[in-house]
């Protein structure tokens, strides 16, 4: 069975699902190409507010194919690292999405799955998801922004613990780290991540473009950079029809409709 990555419309919100239950919906080029393919749509979408990316069944997902990393060793180094370029591609492409991104996880969550998770701008997890780096563990090192997400989100010690140990670690665990946003009843993961997702499309859209931007630049800006940045968007979005209308809903205690 193909792996395919399916999208499907949940009021302003897109889903993705990947789809290769067999594998664990262990990921491919395939994919790849169809993430960055339908975020690009959804981008230009004035319908589409909100993507939740999870995956089909009982996982999220189990990382790279090993049965097709193992056949890449007999071909040139390049095929592989065409493969790798295809998912940092999408990575990237989630990271300056300007529309928020949620995870929705399921059962395992492993390797190049775990990296695809913490590209996204939220993950909400079910108690009984594990997470784990398993690269160690086969006698790989990672990709998909793996080094880059952990050491931004965790001490270093503890991003080498679980890059160098390949240890599994729970959602609860995650979440008391700041890896997680939330938690959840096993089943409910998808359902609790629309609810979000919901929540978010009832905000102005172009206030969370502006937030996720400067949460982006943040990283890596001086504070006196970053300040100039958050003058010229706060003063663009002053003067944008939504601040108008969420001022004035907040002043006559009604509920804004934002465009």
């Amino acid at each position: 069975m193909t792996a395919t990555l399916q999208s499907r419309s949940h009021g302003a919100t897109m889903v993705l699902t990947i789809s290769n239950p067999e594998n664990r919906n262990a990921l491919g080029p395939e994919i790849y190409a169809a993430g960055v393919e339908a975020l690009n749509a959804a981008e230009n979408s004035a319908e589409v507010r909100s993507v939740v990316i999870t995956g089909e069944g009982s996982h999220f997902c189990a990382g790279g194919n090993l049965q097709r990393l193992l056949a890449n060793r007999q071909q040139p180094p390049e095929v592989q690292a065409q493969s790798i370029a295809g998912l940092h591609s999408w990575i990237e492409t989630i990271r300056a999405f300007p529309k928020p991104v949620i995870a929705a996880v399921e059962g395992a969550c492993a390797g190049a799955g775990f990296s695809l998770a913490l590209s996204c701008d939220l993950i909400v997890a079910a108690q009984d998801a594990v997470f784990v780096m398993a690269y160690a563990n086969v006698g790989l090192s990672p990709d998909g922004g793996a080094t880059w997400s952990l050491t931004h989100a965790l001490p270093r010690a503890t991003a080498l613990q679980l890059l160098l140990c390949g240890d599994r670690i729970d959602a609860p665990r995650l979440q008391a780290l700041g890896v997680i946003n939330s938690v959840t009843d096993p089943g409910q993961a998808l359902d609790s991540a629309l609810v979000l997702a919901e929540r978010l499309n009832q905000r102005a859209p172009n206030a969370l473009t502006s937030i996720k931007e400067l949460v982006n630049e943040a990283v890596s800006a001086p504070l006196h950079v970053q300040l100039t940045t958050e003058r010229d968007h706060f003063v663009r979005n002053l003067h944008h029809t939504n601040a108008g209308e969420g001022i004035g809903a907040f002043l006559e205690k009604r509920r804004p409709q934002y465009r």
